[in-house]
């Protein structure tokens, strides 16, 4: 089979070396106390993180470094924009933002900011746990390293050995990915015939 894209050479080459600073990490063993908390087990499942901080998850998520949680940070944090979400309706989505707005934005201007967070951590609020997962928001590399490569295969894996329908359909992306960029070099490297030009778009 060919992957195309990353080879799959240079893809065993680069995932162990992702594990090995995961596995740093204290192996993830959730309590009674915090398997209910929505953020802790977000930590584990998608971080590979045990150690909860609530500074550093805030910290984490806020994407854009502006110290202040937006709608569409929240949106992302849940993985509410993840292609594992698209069966959840807007309404669902809009009240995940919405209620997390209550919980936490205690002026009432649209966000999160840090302190906001913290305050709100240490009088107990919790974000809350909607049953949709525990949020993707990763890319499709890291999705495919922390869900499948990990518990299935390891540094030992070879080609032949990713047979899984996860490796089939993540190297399916791969493939389709590459003939598109190969698909638009063609295009990019064709010459502008002006008598192929309507004639409305031509410049005289």
């Amino acid at each position: 089979m060919h992957f195309g894209y990353l080879s799959t050479a240079i893809l065993l080459t680069f995932l162990p070396s992702t594990i090995l600073a995961h596995s740093g990490h204290d192996q993830v063993t959730l309590s009674p106390e915090t398997e209910h908390d929505w953020a802790t087990r977000h930590m584990a499942e998608e971080h590979h993180i045990s150690n909860f901080d609530p500074g550093a998850f805030f910290t984490l998520h806020d994407f854009d470094s502006s110290l202040a949680w937006t709608a569409d940070e929240i949106r992302r944090t849940y993985g509410l924009d993840d292609e594992s979400a698209k069966h959840v309706d807007e309404a669902k989505k809009a009240e995940v933002v919405r209620k997390t707005l209550e919980t936490f934005d205690r002026d009432g201007d649209g966000m999160v900011e840090r302190e906001e967070w913290l305050q709100g951590w240490r009088a107990g609020k919790r974000l809350e746990d909607f049953g949709l997962g525990p949020g993707h928001h990763g890319d499709d590399e890291y999705e495919y390293e922390i869900h499948h490569f990990e518990k299935f295969h390891d540094e030992n894996t070879r080609e032949e050995d990713l047979t899984h329908p996860e490796d089939i359909e993540h190297f399916r992306k791969h493939d389709e990915m590459e003939a598109a960029a190969e698909r638009q070099e063609k295009l990019d490297s064709m010459p502008i015939v002006e008598q192929n030009i309507p004639q409305k778009f031509r410049r005289y």
